[in-house]
């Protein structure tokens, strides 16, 4: 057993110890229930309206300042924190001897009165306070001075694997979270007004599809067959267009068992919608409402990326594949779109790397990925791709017979 793991398990043996005090002085460590009156956000920021009123708060201790026979506390709950003043004189010998079995990351209960400290800060004056769980293993250790961390829960790897004690110790972690959670309610309230219907869809699936994609395999017992959790859930929306329905969508959990980096999960969440009777430009239109109202939702019209400012209020700009090679390469790449040797040649010019055995269609897409992408920071649909990397796309109502109308 290592030094780390010996003071863990000697961390832990002490507070088991001082649970077994908390039972014998007949406290329950875990109570059924709390009814907290206020969260402390709510506190902190109406102060006035508080001001020598009763109020019950619960949370977790962050911090421990004794000082003999008063103490203070940080208490935190899913708002943020509060201090807690408790005085042995306030809440009785009995319960200041039980608070002094309790450590940081312990749950408890506080009702006491508000007020503001000598040196301004809000703060709640103990009466009563209950012991709501006592924490057996402890948190990582951060130490705290004049409101600046030392020793912060940093490491990447920990606060992803930890997710739950990166919350803890990091708390605006939890603005993604929240984030996330208005921009889908967003998404479904806007396809919803415009009469999409949400659908479930098979995750279990006999014959996986809808993507280019390598799939994880389960097996099911009863019916001894292999079955494959969805790589996309395409198909089955497209059944249900099928069978009648005009407009569906699913925000589904997908599985790719593929590689992992930091853009690629194998599992995920994706949105998928189908729409009948309407064409590319009505699916532009709501790419871009959906985006945009998810961003104001968030307030988040202006987004920063590496040196880049990405602006979300301005129309998206539209610009066609061949439009975009051409500003690019200084070629009208869609005259020579079946002359694989020039496209060769452009891609020498334009120091591409693709393979010897590429195919027309491959090169098109490299030069794409290589000159264009990385060069379109704003908003931008692209337009119009060629048919020979897009088979299954309409074909273009203009009448060229090498573009489709398909857009990214």
């Amino acid at each position: 057993m290592s030094e780390q793991q010996k003071s863990l398990k000697q961390i832990i043996d002490f507070r088991l110890e001082k649970l077994e005090k908390l039972k014998k002085a007949g406290i329950n460590p875990y109570p059924s229930k709390f009814e907290p009156s206020h969260q402390n956000r709510i506190i902190l920021s109406n102060y006035e309206s508080y001001e020598n009123k009763k109020v019950r708060v619960a949370g977790r201790i962050m911090v421990i300042r004794k000082m003999g026979k008063a103490s203070f506390l940080q208490l935190k709950d899913s708002s943020g924190r509060i201090q807690i003043f408790l005085r042995q004189d306030d809440v009785g010998n009995a319960s200041y001897s039980n608070f002094k079995l309790l450590d940081i990351g312990d749950y408890i209960g506080i009702e006491g009165t508000v007020f503001k400290t000598k040196t301004g800060e809000i703060s709640i004056k103990t009466n009563i306070m209950t012991i709501l769980s006592k924490s057996i293993r402890p948190l990582p250790i951060v130490k705290e001075k004049d409101g600046k961390l030392f020793d912060q829960f940093s490491d990447k790897e920990q606060r992803y694997r930890k997710r739950h004690l990166d919350l803890i110790l990091n708390p605006e972690v939890k603005e993604t979270f929240i984030k996330r959670n208005f921009i889908i309610k967003t998404i479904r309230e806007l396809l919803d007004n415009k009469g999409f219907l949400e659908v479930e869809t098979p995750i279990l699936q006999p014959v996986y599809g809808g993507a280019n994609a390598k799939p994880f395999t389960t097996h099911h017992n009863a019916l001894d067959q292999t079955l494959f959790l969805r790589i996309a859930d395409e198909l089955y929306l497209k059944r249900l267009i099928i069978g009648g329905f005009d407009r569906v969508y699913e925000i589904a959990k997908d599985f790719r068992n593929e590689g992992m980096d930091r853009n690629h999960n194998p599992e995920f969440t994706m949105l998928e919608c189908y729409w009948a009777y309407a064409d590319y430009n009505d699916c532009m239109e709501l790419v871009e409402n959906l985006i945009k109202k998810s961003a104001e939702r968030v307030d988040s019209k202006t987004v920063d990326w590496g040196d880049s400012k990405i602006d979300l209020s301005k129309s998206f700009v539209k610009k066609s594949f061949f439009e975009l090679l051409k500003e690019a390469t200084g070629c009208d790449i869609n005259k020579i779109i079946d002359n694989k040797e020039e496209l060769k040649k452009i891609c020498n010019e334009n120091e591409v790397e693709i393979e010897t055995d590429y195919s027309s269609g491959k090169i098109l897409d490299e030069l794409m990925s290589q000159l264009v992408e990385p060069n379109l920071i704003q908003p931008t649909f692209v337009v119009d791709y060629p048919k020979i990397i897009s088979p299954l796309a309409k074909s273009h109502r203009n009448g060229n017979p090498n573009i489709v109308e398909r857009f990214e």
